[in-house]
């Protein structure tokens, strides 16, 4: 017959725990406290709540999306580099204007000319490396079509023979070649962000400010700079798919790390921009 531990003698009668029973195999039963019983069944419980919670938390996370992700990796670099954009170059600009609006510009043939040639370094560098690939998806982008250095060289030889002295490349050229060359070596995500916004940009920004600068200095002259061979709009979109299909390999972390490296991008261009108004 099953029995229960008597209480101790010297137990005060109004402070007696409750029970619970439990069975063994000798069909014998020994009190345990109620008390205990129930803390370990709230502490498993809490436990599966912690469980359950991180869970959820990391298929949240998993689950994220980044602004333009549903139309590709291009269109969340371009929402990265509208960002920082200005609202009077942007709608979708978030930052703020630094130094004189585009339409006060008071350009120089000068300056300019500083400005083509530091844009040749940057852009012969970047074919250069296209060429040699030193990671192999470099090579999806050869001959894309947006190539500027050909162009450039035209451009410069046209200012020579109106009688200009050409100048040597100058130190924002120079540190944005090293950083590209150095950079296509051993981070290929954060290389490939420098490539997509030097060539998309200046098929866009670029070309408003080839106009303006032409209208002041040049009398309206449109430079081969500012010229493609075929279709642009349809040039710009094969490019786009190679960068997506390039993406798809990559890791959200790459990506993140591609994205993060647009800010770098934006000042050292903005850095050969400003030769313009030297």
């Amino acid at each position: 017959m099953a029995s229960i531990t008597p209480l101790s003698q010297s137990q005060p009668l109004y402070e007696k725990p409750q029970f619970t029973l439990l069975k063994t195999h000798q069909n014998q039963f020994y009190a345990i406290p109620f008390s205990r019983f129930t803390q370990s069944s709230k502490l498993s419980l809490k436990k599966s709540r912690m469980v359950v919670v991180s869970a959820t938390t990391a298929a949240e996370k998993s689950n994220k999306r980044y602004p333009g992700e549903a139309k590709g990796f291009v269109e969340e670099m371009r929402f990265v580099a509208m960002k920082l954009h200005t609202r009077d170059q942007s709608k979708e600009g978030e930052k703020e204007p630094e130094g004189q609006p585009m339409a006060k510009w008071e350009p120089s043939v000068e300056g300019y000319l500083r400005f083509l040639v530091d844009s040749k370094l940057v852009y012969d560098t970047l074919e250069k490396i296209m060429e040699k690939a030193p990671f192999p998806e470099y090579a999806e982008f050869r001959n894309t079509g947006l190539e500027r250095s050909e162009s450039l060289a035209k451009d410069l030889e046209w200012f020579r023979q109106q009688g200009y002295a050409i100048p040597e490349p100058s130190t924002p050229g120079l540190n944005y070649a090293r950083y590209l060359e150095d950079l296509s070596e051993k981070d290929p995500q954060a290389f490939i962000c420098h490539f997509y916004n030097t060539y998309f940009a200046h098929s866009a920004g670029g070309r408003m400010i080839g106009r303006k600068v032409a209208e002041k200095i040049l009398n309206k002259k449109e430079l081969e700079f500012y010229k493609w061979d075929g279709d642009l709009s349809q040039l710009l979109q094969n490019v786009r798919e190679k960068l997506n299909k390039v993406a798809e390999n990559w890791t959200r972390e790459e990506k993140n790390h591609c994205l993060e490296e647009t800010e770098k991008s934006f000042k050292f261009s903005g850095e050969i921009l400003r030769l313009i108004l030297s």
